[in-house]
């Protein structure tokens, strides 16, 4: 058999792995409904990178978003000092250029937009928060319900909500999150620079604080700061614009410059953390995809790339199953191992260029300057290319 229409995935979740499952899903012929716990989707004022593992797995489901029409590709990446000088430039477009697949430097309600028109059609309920689920025995099939009082009944269910996964909690009960040590500032605003090129991405390391400028397109720019603070305080963060600003005196006349011009209210603080990495993701009926299933530190540029990656192998695995358990436990064990790394490299990375250390800041400096091509090639090309599962 290779399609059954009759088949009908739930999806939990409106974000990027949510919606580009969905839109994979429906694209094989299966029948498909999102559910979303906000009223309306308002994507929060900051970019990400779409790299080539990610385009590449969008292709493999038929999904054309044209995100390089919407964003800028990615076309030089530095690390830089506090002041600017200049600590390694990073190859990936010559590895780009080898794969024959762009990455994609974009806002992430540029990203939205793109995955929306990708789902049109699909019915998507908000205000819909999830509360439980249940599966029966007999036919196999999963019920939803939700605090609003409806349900929802299909023969799949996808967890793709997020961080605070009401799917994940019923599965493997409540949890901690591990917290990264510091605080993330974000915002997009116009900007322009002469050190800020087109498809640039320039990353500035500090004591404990880092920082990034990056070119998501039509004269605006995606920034974000980082500054070590205790979990406590960084969660409960409330200062202000002029408190980012003293974060980085004495740094690159760019990094004030951006930070000047945006609007206080433009800039979001964020706690940054993930969660101790799951060995088995779902039950029956039921998976977790993104980072419902695998949340991890931003180091790595991965976080939306793996959701990506999530859903092509699911959609593959779905595509004509007549075993719905049997075919989400192979999709589990594909993207276990991947998922796993990306998640420890994002934290070994994060706690590494984060150092406050008057040690370890030069060596971590040091290590970055002067990695072989080769060593440093082989790393990035690695998790620039998205595994095609065997079937």
């Amino acid at each position: 058999m290779t399609q059954h229409t009759s088949k009908k995935i739930l999806v939990i979740g409106a974000g990027i792995g949510g919606l580009t499952t969905a839109a994979a899903l429906r694209n094989a012929g299966l029948d498909v409904e999102i559910y979303e716990r906000a009223g309306a989707l308002k994507a929060a004022g900051s970019g990400l990178s779409v790299m080539s593992n990610a385009i590449a797995a969008l292709e493999s489901m038929g999904l054309d978003l044209a995100l390089d029409k919407r964003g800028e590709v990615l076309r030089s990446y530095h690390v830089r000092t506090t002041r600017g000088r200049l600590i390694r430039e990073f190859p990936f477009p010559k590895i780009i250029r080898k794969l024959g697949v762009p990455s994609v430097l974009i806002t992430r309600s540029d990203l939205q937009e793109a995955l929306l028109a990708a789902t049109a059609g699909i019915p998507i309920t908000y205000g819909a928060t999830a509360e439980s689920f249940t599966t029966d025995e007999a036919t196999g099939r999963v019920t939803v319900r939700f605090q609003e009082g409806r349900e929802a009944h299909g023969d799949a269910l996808i967890g793709a909500d997020g961080f605070h996964s009401v799917i994940r909690r019923q599965l493997h009960g409540p949890e901690g999150s591990r917290d990264s040590g510091y605080i993330c500032w974000l915002a997009v605003i116009p900007f322009e620079h002469s050190r800020l090129t087109t498809g640039s991405v320039t990353h500035y390391w500090g004591s404990g604080k880092r920082f990034g400028l990056v070119d998501v397109g039509g004269g605006r720019v995606y920034w974000w700061g980082t500054k070590n603070m205790p979990p406590r305080e960084s969660a409960n963060w409330r200062g202000g614009k002029i408190d980012v600003l003293r974060s980085y005196a004495g740094w690159a006349d760019e990094i004030r410059q951006v930070i000047q011009a945006t609007p206080e209210e433009k800039i979001i603080p964020v706690p940054s953390r993930d969660r101790v990495f799951l060995e088995r993701w779902g039950r029956g009926p039921v998976t977790l995809l993104g980072d419902a299933a695998h949340p991890m530190l931003t180091s790595l540029g991965q976080g939306s790339a793996m959701a990506i990656e999530d859903a092509a192998v699911l959609v593959r695995h779905l595509t004509g199953a007549e075993d719905i358990p049997r075919a989400l436990r192979r999709y589990e064990d594909d993207r276990r191992e991947r998922a796993r790394g990306m998640v420890a490299a994002s934290r070994s990375i994060s706690t590494f260029e984060q150092s406050e250390n008057p040690v370890r800041r030069p060596l971590r400096d040091a290590t970055f300057r002067y990695m072989p091509d080769a060593r440093l090639t082989r790393t990035l090309e690695d998790a620039l290319t998205f595994p095609t599962p065997a079937f």
